[in-house]
């Protein structure tokens, strides 16, 4: 077991930081003790409210986050004030784009979100002296790229059906920072997006996002309650119409 791995046991880990679920598998997981120390002098944890602006397109970037529970939505506005939700994370997704001054992305909280945020200059100047967090950082942009081309896929080829599915599918596997779904096979959780939101996130109309929901919901796949918490109680048919 890694020295990452063992010292969440150790009396010297932060207190924040022990009760972190994001801990391990974000990217102060590639921290040994000490430099989480050293980062933890500068870190504060913060609960924002569902439409709080994180940062904005063209914003100079002050600041990084780990999410630690919640949605954020990633959104890119045309000149004629257009918008465009281009990416969900989840946690323990990181917010912000190292070795950049301003962000290219509006990053909004799409729920209640909890953030274990740090100032830029603090984690730039980590990097250079521990590899591990920038291969960490890497590791993450790339699985980023890989979903983004998955979800192109969903974009150009599925049905509205397969869409709506797909999307809950994402949101049900992903909202969870203790992945609970993967040991039950079901999964329970409130809609972090409006449906013009989700239909704007899928290239449909609103109308056809509450049909495709109606429809799964008289098949029983999914259970509404209210108009936004959702249960789903077999996740593998879901994801079997989900991939048609």
């Amino acid at each position: 077991m890694s020295e990452s791995r063992q010292d969440i046991h150790n009396s010297d880990v932060p207190t924040l930081c022990r009760a972190c679920e994001a801990r391990h598998n974000g990217i102060c997981g590639a921290l040994r003790t000490d430099e989480l120390l050293r980062l933890s002098r500068h870190t504060t944890s913060r609960r924002v409210p569902a439409g709080t602006e994180l940062v904005g397109e063209a914003e100079n970037i002050e600041t990084y986050a780990n999410v630690l529970s919640g949605v954020v939505k990633l959104s890119k506005v045309m000149a004629d004030g257009r918008q465009q939700i281009v990416g969900l994370q989840f946690a323990p997704d990181f917010v912000g784009r190292p070795f950049q001054e301003s962000s290219k992305v509006c990053a909004e909280a799409a729920s209640d979100v909890t953030l274990c945020i740090f100032p830029k200059r603090s984690l730039d100047a980590m990097m250079v002296e521990a590899p591990g967090l920038e291969h960490r950082l890497l590791r993450q942009s790339l699985n980023e790229l890989d979903d983004a081309r998955e979800w192109m896929l969903t974009l150009g080829r599925k049905t509205a059906e397969e869409k709506v599915a797909s999307f809950l599918h994402l949101i049900a596997t992903h909202i969870d920072p203790e992945k609970q779904v993967a040991r039950t096979n079901r999964a329970a959780f409130d809609l972090p997006m409006t449906r013009a939101d989700i239909a704007d996130f899928l290239g449909l109309t609103i109308e056809t996002v509450s049909r495709q929901i109606t429809k799964l919901r008289k098949a029983g796949v999914i259970e509404i309650e209210g108009t936004r918490h959702v249960t789903v109680p077999d996740i593998a048919e879901l994801e079997a119409i989900a991939n048609g």
